[in-house]
């Protein structure tokens, strides 16, 4: 193997353990603690591509034998470590919940997900006033939504979105109001709950609480947050 070409070589194997890390844990390979060391080496993998190859271009000789695969070794070795560092960059910031809903006072409970739940090493029970105060310092945007709609609209709406999201629906109670659903993550598969209430609001219309739980994980990166939020949103849309 040319010297030129090692760069190369180290990129192509950090892009292959940044995609096994996710795949595994969806396949039930390895847990996703596992997942995660194998990410964290396709990422420093990736980096030290990337810093080779730009090395390696320094370098006259080198330059002149394997000019293509040094630069193809620094792009590949950049674009495969930034978003998967960008990734945990956030979830460094992020407090260690993954319990998020927007009413604190009285968060929406599960019901038929319970079952699914009963292997899950996190609770389902809400952790109480700690997780509340952390929640309002991290994401004080999570709040209730009230809509014009009278609920029986809204719950329609509702439905509509939580099928557009690609939720995996568990029990929908338009009687009650309620909502249940399992939502996957994209990298690691991850399976997080979410229950939607809609109720009565008190000057008329109707308000719409959501509350997405992880299964597993002390922290859920932000993650819990942005699809409540990416929900709202979408319910409400005009023409939603």
């Amino acid at each position: 193997m040319k010297l030129g070409t090692l760069p190369l070589t180290v990129a192509v194997a950090a892009v292959a353990l940044l995609l096994l890390s996710g795949f595994g844990v969806r396949l039930h390979i390895w847990s996703f603690r596992t997942g995660f060391a194998l990410l964290g080496l396709g990422i420093l993998g990736a980096l030290l591509a990337a810093v080779g190859a730009i090395v390696g271009l320094g370098v006259p000789r080198l330059r002149a034998d394997s000019a293509a695969s040094l630069v193809l070794a620094a792009v590949i070795g950049l674009a495969a470590s930034y978003f998967p560092w960008r990734m945990l960059q956030q979830a460094r910031k992020a407090p260690m919940i993954h319990d998020i809903s927007t009413d604190l006072a009285n968060p929406p409970a599960f019901d038929a997900i319970l079952a699914l739940r009963a292997a899950a090493p996190n609770p389902a029970a809400y952790g109480g006033p700690e997780v509340a105060a952390a929640q309002r310092r991290a994401y004080p945007d999570v709040q209730p939504m009230e809509l014009a709609a009278p609920p029986a609209a809204v719950y329609d709406r509702a439905l509509a979105a939580a099928r557009d999201m690609g939720w995996e629906l568990v029990k929908a109670d338009p009687a009650a109001g309620r909502i249940e659903a399992t939502a996957t993550t994209v990298w690691f598969g991850f399976k997080d709950d979410v229950v939607v209430r809609i109720t009565p609001a008190a000057g008329g219309g109707s308000r719409v609480d959501v509350r997405s739980v992880s299964r597993v994980g002390r922290s859920d990166v932000g993650t819990n947050a942005a699809r409540i939020r990416a929900f709202l949103a979408r319910l409400a849309a005009p023409g939603s």
